[in-house]
C-alpha cells in the first residue's frame, strides 16, 4: 500500500480530482443510509488524511485554499439563505430568543470548559461554539409546510444574532491570544467591526442593486460580482483584524435584498454546494487524526460527552425560557429546541480558525467534531418529529385566487379609478406557446387549443430568432425562413383543433427574453412550453425554462405530453399542503380536464410522524377550496409514507398525465437537498406538466 501511494504522482491536479471524486461519490451514498451528506465527507476526509492513507496532505497548497474558500463560501451562504423579510415580522421574538440561546450556551460552554481545566480564552471560544447554530433541518420544515409558523421564523431570525455574535466572540478570542487584548483595543475593534459592518450591509447592498440595475439580465456578470463581493469582502475583514468569515457572513446578509430568489442565487449556492463547501468538509476531515480522536472518545470521554450534553441541554434550557414570555406551546418550544440544535457552519468555521491560531488543540477540535456529528444527526431526527404537530396558520382563499393573470393593479390610478388601459381587464384570455421544436409542437398546440377554447381565448404561437450584428446576415435570413415555416405549421395545427391563433415572429438577442417579452406584449393568461433536460450545464448555466419562470408576469406550464392531450383521461395531482401554490396547481389540472371531460385525483402523502387528526384538517379543508366551478369528477387519495417520491411514482402509473408544482430547494449549509420533484421528474413514465407561478 505504501509504495503504492509513494508512486502516486505529486500534484495538485490529483489532489483536485480526488476531492471532486469524494465530493460526487459519498454524500449520496450516506443520505441512503439515512445520514447527512457532510458526515461522509467528515469520514472520507479522515481516510484520505495523513493518519489513514496519506492520499492529500492538509497543508498542501490546493487543500489550503480550497478549504479556504470553502469555508468562506459557507458563511456567506448562512447569511445568504436568512429570509429578511421573515425576520422583519418577528423581529423582537427573535431577538428575545436569540439572545436567550446565544447566552445560555455561551455560559454553559464557559463554565464547562473551566472546570475542564481551559484557559479563560479557550473557555470563552468553546462556549461561542455552542452559542452559534445552523438550520439543517430547515428543509424538514419546509417539508412539513410549517415555515411561515411563529416558532419556526423566530428561530430563523434567531440565527442572525447568535452567528453574528458567535463570529464576534471570536474575533475577541483571536486578538486576545495575539496579546493585543485592552481595553481600548476592545473599545476601538467594536468601533471598527460597526464601521465595518454598516459599510458591508449598506454600501454592498447600494453597489449590488446599481451593479444589476445597469447589466440588465447578464447573470454571468451578476455570478461574477456576487462572488468578487464575498471575496472581496472576506479581505476587507482581515484589513481591520476581523476574520474573513466574518466579512462572508456580512456578505451574504448584503446580497440577500440584491439577489433575491433569482437564478443568479441558485447558480451561487449550486457552485457552492457541488463545489467549495463540500472541499470545506473534507479538507476538515485531513485535520482529524484517528488516534488523536480514538483517545478524545478513551481518555477524554468525559469532556467529549459533557460538551454534547452542554450543547443539548442549555439550547434546551434557551427555549423553555422564552416558552411563558411568548406563550408558546410545547411542540413549538421543542421545535425551536430541535432546529436550534445542529452546529455545522459557523461553528465549524470558527474551531478550525481557533486550531490554527493556537487557541484549541487537536483533542478539544475531535471533541467539537463529535458534538457536531452528535447535533447533525439528533436535530433533524428531533425536528421531524415535533414540527409535524405544530399547527400552521390555515389558507382562506381570496375572492381573487384566480390561476391566470390579474392586469387589474396596473390599470387604476391613484386614486383607485379606472384608467385608459381598463380595456386590458375584459382582454381575452391568451395563452403563448414558443415553437422551436417540431417533434412536440403538434401536442403542445392541441393543449393550448382546448385550453383556450374552454376560457374563450385564443392562441400565440411564438418562434424566435436570435440577432446577429447586421440583419442582413445569411444566418438571420435561414433561421427567419425556418422560423415561419413553424409558425405557418403552428396556424394550421390550431385551426384544425378550432382556435383562433395569432402567430408572432421575434428577432431578440435572448430566447428566454423575447418569450416573455411576447408573452408581456400580448398580456398572456399563460405560457405553455415544450420539455427539455436538464443535466450538469443546465445546473450550471440555467436553462431556457429556468430563464422564462424568472422573468415571466404569468403562469408558466412545461408540458412532456407523450400522448394526445384529448386522450389524457386521468390526471394526478400531488399536494402536500394547502398553499396559494398548490392549490393554483390543481386549479390548472381543474381546468384542463373540465376541457374534455377528464377527472383529477389529489394526492397527499403524508409523513408517518404526521398526526391523525391533521391528515383529516387537511382532507376537510381541501375539500371546501377545491373551487366548485369548473364542475368536474375528482377524489382526494392519502397515502402515508416517508418516501413521497417512490409513492407518486407508484401511484402515477395509473394515470395519464402527472401535475407537479415547480419549486426549488436549498439547505442552510449550502448542500443540495434532493428534490422530490427532480427524482418524479426523471423517473416518471406518463405525461407531465410542470406548473410555475412568476418568478419561481
Amino acid at each position: 500500500m505504501n509504495g503504492l501511494l509513494s508512486a502516486m504522482p505529486d500534484s495538485p491536479l490529483l489532489a483536485f480530482t480526488i476531492l471532486l471524486l469524494v465530493s460526487v461519490t459519498i454524500p449520496p451514498l450516506f443520505e441512503r443510509l439515512r445520514l447527512p451528506g457532510l458526515v461522509g465527507l467528515l469520514a472520507a476526509g479522515v481516510l484520505l488524511g495523513p493518519s489513514v492513507t496519506g492520499l492529500l496532505d492538509p497543508a498542501g497548497e490546493v487543500e489550503k485554499l480550497l478549504s479556504d474558500i470553502g469555508k468562506i463560501y459557507l458563511m456567506f451562504v448562512a447569511g445568504l439563505e436568512i429570509d429578511l423579510r421573515d425576520f422583519k415580522k418577528t423581529r423582537n421574538r427573535s431577538l428575545t430568543f436569540g439572545a436567550a440561546t446565544f447566552a445560555i450556551p455561551l455560559t454553559t460552554g464557559f463554565v464547562l470548559s473551566r472546570g475542564f481545566g481551559f484557559d479563560w480564552i479557550a473557555a470563552v471560544l468553546v462556549g461561542s461554539l455552542l452559542a452559534s447554530h445552523t438550520l439543517l433541518a430547515y428543509p424538514i420544515v419546509m417539508r412539513l409546510g410549517v415555515t411561515k409558523e411563529e416558532s419556526v421564523t423566530a428561530t430563523v431570525g434567531a440565527t442572525i444574532f447568535t452567528d453574528i455574535g458567535a463570529l464576534l466572540v471570536l474575533a475577541m478570542c483571536v486578538s486576545a491570544q495575539a496579546g493585543e487584548f485592552s481595553g481600548q483595543f476592545v473599545v476601538t475593534q467594536l468601533f471598527l467591526l460597526a464601521l465595518f459592518s454598516t459599510v458591508v450591509l449598506f454600501g454592498l447592498d447600494w453597489l449590488g442593486k446599481q451593479y444589476f440595475l445597469r447589466n440588465g439580465d447578464r447573470e454571468g456578470n451578476q455570478f461574477l460580482f456576487v462572488l468578487a463581493a464575498v471575496f472581496l469582502t472576506a479581505i476587507g475583514s482581515e484589513l481591520v483584524n476581523i476574520e474573513a468569515i466574518v466579512g462572508a457572513f456580512l456578505a451574504g446578509l448584503a446580497v440577500n435584498n440584491v439577489v433575491g430568489n433569482s437564478p443568479v442565487k441558485e447558480k451561487v449556492e449550486f457552485v457552492g454546494g457541488v463545489l467549495f463547501i463540500p472541499f470545506f468538509f473534507i479538507c476538515m476531515g485531513l485535520l482529524l487524526d484517528v488516534r488523536i480522536l480514538v483517545e478524545s472518545l478513551t481518555t477524554n470521554l468525559g469532556f467529549t460527552l459533557a460538551l454534547s450534553l452542554a450543547l443539548i441541554s442549555s439550547k434546551l434550557l434557551a427555549a423553555l425560557a422564552v416558552k411563558p414570555l411568548h406563550r408558546y406551546t410545547w411542540y413549538q418550544t421543542l421545535t425551536m429546541w430541535s432546529l436550534s440544535l445542529p452546529q455545522v457552519a459557523a461553528t465549524l468555521a470558527a474551531a478550525v480558525v481557533g486550531l490554527k491560531r493556537g487557541i484549541l488543540s487537536e483533542l478539544e477540535l475531535n471533541a467539537v467534531i463529535v458534538m457536531m456529528l452528535v447535533t447533525s444527526v439528533l436535530g433533524p431526527l428531533l425536528t421531524s418529529r415535533f414540527a409535524g404537530h405544530l399547527i400552521t396558520p390555515q389558507f382562506s382563499p381570496t375572492k381573487s385566487l384566480s390561476l391566470w393573470f390579474d392586469d387589474s393593479a396596473s390599470v387604476t390610478g391613484p386614486e383607485g379609478l379606472a384608467t385608459a388601459d381598463t380595456a386590458v381587464l375584459s382582454a381575452p384570455f391568451t395563452v403563448v406557446v414558443p415553437i422551436y421544436n417540431p417533434v412536440t409542437q403538434r401536442y403542445l398546440i392541441e393543449m393550448a387549443a382546448l385550453l383556450a377554447n374552454h376560457e374563450q381565448g385564443h392562441v400565440i404561437p411564438v418562434t424566435i430568432a436570435r440577432a446577429t450584428g447586421h440583419m442582413d446576415d445569411p444566418e438571420l435570413v435561414a433561421a427567419l425562413g425556418q422560423r415561419r415555416k413553424l409558425l405557418q405549421k403552428a396556424e394550421l395545427l390550431s385551426q384544425e383543433f378550432n382556435a383562433q391563433a395569432f402567430s408572432v415572429l421575434r428577432i431578440d438577442d435572448d430566447v428566454a427574453a423575447g418569450i416573455t417579452r411576447t408573452a408581456r406584449e400580448q398580456n398572456a393568461s399563460l405560457i405553455l412550453m415544450g420539455w427539455s433536460r436538464r443535466g450538469l450545464r443546465a445546473k450550471l448555466f440555467g436553462t431556457l425554462i429556468d430563464d422564462v419562470f424568472w422573468a415571466s408576469h404569468c403562469p408558466v406550464a412545461v408540458a412532456r405530453l407523450l400522448a394526445e392531450p384529448i386522450d389524457i383521461h386521468r390526471i394526478l395531482v400531488p399536494m402536500k399542503l394547502i398553499t396559494a401554490h398548490s392549490l393554483r396547481t390543481a386549479r390548472f389540472a381543474q381546468i384542463f380536464a373540465a376541457t374534455h371531460a377528464a377527472s383529477v385525483t389529489l394526492l397527499h402523502v403524508a409523513d408517518y410522524h404526521t398526526p391523525k387528526d391533521q391528515i383529516q384538517i387537511l382532507e376537510a379543508e381541501l375539500a371546501k377550496v377545491m373551487a366548485p366551478e369548473p364542475a368536474i369528477s375528482w377524489d382526494l387519495v392519502t397515502i402515508t409514507s416517508d418516501d413521497p417520491a417512490s409513492v407518486i411514482l407508484d401511484t402515477a402509473q395509473h394515470y395519464d398525465m402527472l401535475v407537479l408544482r415547480s419549486m426549488r430547494r436549498r439547505t442552510a449549509g449550502g448542500l443540495a437537498v434532493s428534490d422530490v420533484t427532480h427524482r418524479v421528474i426523471d423517473e416518471a413514465t406518463c405525461s407531465l406538466v410542470l406548473f410555475g407561478e412568476p418568478h419561481s
